[in-house]
């Protein structure tokens, strides 16, 4: 029970109206039982499975996205609902529309708020360990002189000539007509 309870903490304000609204889906279902209660109860337990999936942090894909899977269950019960809604108690009926209507406006508020892939953004990747510390130069031999790195070279940026046209490189120089400067 106290990791049932701690699950619906980690769930977000949409989230476990879902839940809630689940439930009540699944509770809605007592009575005459037919084979559109098993599937509402399916149907509850799929949302039920799917909010505890996110809870415990796992990451999948889903088409659409959470909000949206929530909102079509809800619809889908509704419309199991609306099928047996002359063969069961008025009470009971009420009661498990109003379920499937938590599951669709929870759906909704859930798609509101999240992006359609439902994953959360990728953390950066960790920084590179540091480099390694080079071990201490070794003295040379006696005799040999240590080795110094060589200068950077020189830079000498390109200057046209006198009438040459700037150029890029490997482009040959056309020399400009008088005139044209």
């Amino acid at each position: 029970m106290a990791e049932l309870v701690r699950t619906f903490r980690l769930l977000g304000f949409e989230q476990r109206m879902a839940a809630v609204g689940a439930v009540l889906l699944a509770i809605s279902t007592f009575g005459p039982f037919s084979f559109v209660e098993v599937a509402e109860i399916a149907v509850a337990l799929g949302v039920l499975a799917l909010l505890r999936a996110r809870a415990l942090g796992k990451q999948f894909h889903l088409p659409f996205g959470d909000g949206t899977v929530i909102a079509a269950a809800g619809i889908w019960a509704g419309l199991l609902i609306v099928v047996r809604l002359f063969d069961r108690p008025l009470g009971q009926n009420l009661l498990a529309l109003v379920c499937a209507a938590i599951l669709v406006f929870a759906g909704a508020l859930e798609r509101a708020k999240r992006p359609a892939d439902d994953l959360p953004p990728q953390a950066p990747p960790p920084p590179p360990p540091p480099p390694r510390p080079r071990p201490p130069a070794e003295h040379p031999p006696a005799g040999e002189a240590p080795t110094e790195p060589l200068p950077p070279p020189e830079f000498k940026p390109y200057q046209p000539e006198e009438g040459e046209q700037l150029r890029l490189g490997g482009e040959e120089s056309k020399p400009q007509p008088p005139g044209d400067g």
